[in-house]
């Protein structure tokens, strides 16, 4: 396997990373505001209170890898996307303050503003990267440059706006499972009755969005035509989806977190079977698009930055794995709690 290639595996398991791991923060967040009374709402928070501040640090990750692997497509998409970045930003920052700032009062009113800023910032922030996701996916439109012409309004598709709506369901349906692992009695009880009618929506959005792409987007299946045995794929995903009711059914939660994980992370690769070896696909003009070869740093520094992966992932697989395993059980109300 060559470098480039290597590096665009990299970055996408990165990229699978944090969809996993935030995507469960941000299922909580977006299920927020229908968890009824203070008490509960504390218990969920302080559910992703030790992690959710680490699980950020996969995004930063993905970037930085991004800009050192791929840097033209770095300066791409951070340009294209500009605007979007900036209110995914905004987002992610109120929904950070919100949970810091929630209970340092004891105003209803107070807490109750809080609750929709985290609520409306996880939903928000899930959805434009839905969006985001959906585009590249899609194709960019892209001068001989390799600059993205179109405007934010231009990002508002069918096509991303649908992907996007899936993430949420998709998030949404992450954080119930979350929940469901690190709550218990009466919370537990109800937010277990909603992970099914989740599964059942996701499932229905997955179904709209599949069809969407082999209507609108055929190139992301072209590979799967050509070489049938990426079809395992989606296959496996559908039954890391399928093998959650049954796991919650039977009271075994980390089993149903754990397909749900892996539901992320199939989907994550199969949009990049779909896009290799193109990184930022040019929709006008295929001659226009980044691939892995002409938007890559110098073989020297993949090299170098290989060695550092190397190094330090391994190290940040060991600090996520300790910190779970020193929070891991139900979560408890104390004095020092959010």
């Amino acid at each position: 396997m060559d470098l480039n290639t290597t590096w665009f595996i990299l970055v996408a398991v990165l990229l699978a990373g944090y969809a996993i791991l935030d995507g469960f923060d941000l299922g909580v967040g977006i299920l927020h505001l229908f968890i009824k009374g203070d008490n509960e709402r504390r218990l969920a928070i302080n559910a992703i209170g030790p992690v959710w501040d680490g699980n950020v640090v996969w995004l930063v990750t993905g970037g930085g890898a991004l800009f050192a692997a791929f840097p033209e497509v770095y300066a791409s998409a951070f340009s294209g996307f500009y605007t979007a970045l900036m209110l995914l930003l905004v987002t992610l920052i109120f929904r950070a303050v919100a949970i810091e700032f929630r209970s340092k009062r004891p105003s209803a009113h107070w807490r109750q503003g809080w609750d929709i800023a985290f609520s409306v910032g996880s939903f928000g922030a899930a959805l434009l990267m839905g969006v985001a996701f959906g585009n590249v996916a899609a194709g960019l439109p892209m001068d001989a440059q390799h600059n993205i012409t179109g405007g934010l309004l231009g990002l508002l598709n069918p096509y991303a706006l649908l992907v996007g709506v899936t993430t949420v369901v998709l998030f949404a349906m992450h954080g119930a499972i979350y929940l469901v692992l690190k709550t218990e009695g009466e919370l537990q009880a109800r937010i277990r009755g909603w992970v099914r009618p989740l599964i059942v929506w996701f499932v229905i959005f997955y179904a709209l969005t599949t069809m969407a792409t082999l209507l609108w987007q055929p190139h992301l299946a072209e590979r799967m035509r050509t070489q049938p045995a990426w079809f395992l794929v989606p296959m496996l995903t559908m039954l890391a989806v399928a093998n959650v009711p049954r796991e919650i059914f039977h009271g075994r939660e980390f089993r149903a977190f754990l397909s749900s994980s892996a539901a992320i992370g199939l989907l994550v690769t199969l949009i990049g079977v779909g896009l290799y070896p193109y990184v930022l696909l040019a929709s006008n003009d295929v001659a226009n698009s980044l691939t892995i070869i002409n938007g890559a740093s110098s073989q020297k520094t993949l090299w170098i930055m290989l060695v550092i992966a190397i190094i330090g992932v391994p190290l940040v697989l060991a600090y996520t794995a300790g910190i779970y395993w020193v929070f891991r059980g139900k979560v408890k109300l104390e004095k020092t709690s959010y």
